[in-house]
């Protein structure tokens, strides 16, 4: 196979990425080109397409959306390990999970609901649920605690679902929780212990979806490292959709490199990537 980078026209390349925006919301400038040829260019040439234009009109007719499934594998990056940004799990632990709780008790409710928006290959997914475990210990059966988990990539959610992670993915992640809740697959490899992996529900979610589908409202959300390819107009709507589905005083955790703006009055600042959603 040529190592070159297909050839790809102006309008070839603006139907591309309005096509990508307007389905993922991720916006690529002019810089991204190459980029975009990189990692298409391999498929387009193995499914037989004739170049972009050919392949363009595919996905558009493709009812089965199949294809477009494909294409936000290749252009999204899906990079993440255990305990990324780890003072937001600390926050989790020690603020953020003993006020809800505690409002939940207060209330007579067990049912604590959390999103990992953009959950990727489900490290961010499993951590949280391996700190509820550790929050609540014995108590934990008598609470509605799992978790959902939604991407938009199929891989990633297949990746996610198997719950099986290399070394490398492992290093960030503190001994005792790890002995807890894993096990050695094989010389290399860790793999999520049932009791774990059950309490996590994955779905194939788009956030660009204008109406979401959850009846109930989330205590806390975290939707860390996905905006950063959004512009402002399309991270604007969809945090106006996550405070529709925050309960009062619910939390926001989004990625270190990604703010909410200082002109937004949905959400008050509590640190760095940390939000509280306004009580009225």
């Amino acid at each position: 196979m040529n190592d070159y980078l297909m050839p790809i026209s102006d309008q070839e390349f603006q139907l591309m990425r309005e096509l990508i925006y307007k389905r993922f919301g991720i916006n690529l400038t002019e810089q991204k080109r190459s980029l975009l040829v990189s990692r298409l260019q391999k498929l387009i040439r193995g499914s037989g397409f004739a170049g972009f234009r050919d392949y363009y009109e595919h996905l558009v007719n493709d009812r089965s959306e199949e294809a477009l499934g494909q294409l936000v594998d290749r252009v999204s990056t899906n990079h993440t390990f255990f305990n990324r940004e780890k003072d937001h799990f600390e926050y989790f632990s020690n603020t953020a999970l003993p006020a809800v709780v505690g409002a939940l008790e207060k209330s007579g409710s067990r049912d604590l609901r959390i999103w990992c928006a953009g959950c990727s290959s489900g490290e961010e997914a499993y951590m949280l649920l391996m700190l509820l475990r550790e929050f609540f210990g014995s108590d934990y059966g008598r609470w509605e605690a799992g978790l959902l988990a939604t991407d938009i990539s199929h891989r990633a959610l297949t990746t996610a679902r198997a719950g099986i992670y290399p070394d490398e993915r492992m290093d960030s992640l503190p001994d005792q929780l790890r002995s807890r809740y894993f096990r050695r697959r094989a010389p290399g490899s860790w793999e999520v212990r049932d009791e774990l992996r059950r309490e996590a529900t994955f779905r194939r979610f788009n956030l660009m979806n204008q109406v979401f589908p959850f009846k109930k409202p989330f205590h806390i959300i975290f939707c860390r490292n996905v905006m950063i390819y959004f512009d402002q107009p399309t991270r604007d709507g969809l945090v106006a959709r996550f405070h529709r589905h925050t309960a009062p005083g619910g939390y926001l955790f989004i990625g270190h490199s990604e703010t909410l703006g200082r002109n937004q009055d949905l959400f008050n600042y509590l640190q760095p990537a940390t939000y509280q959603r306004r009580a009225t």
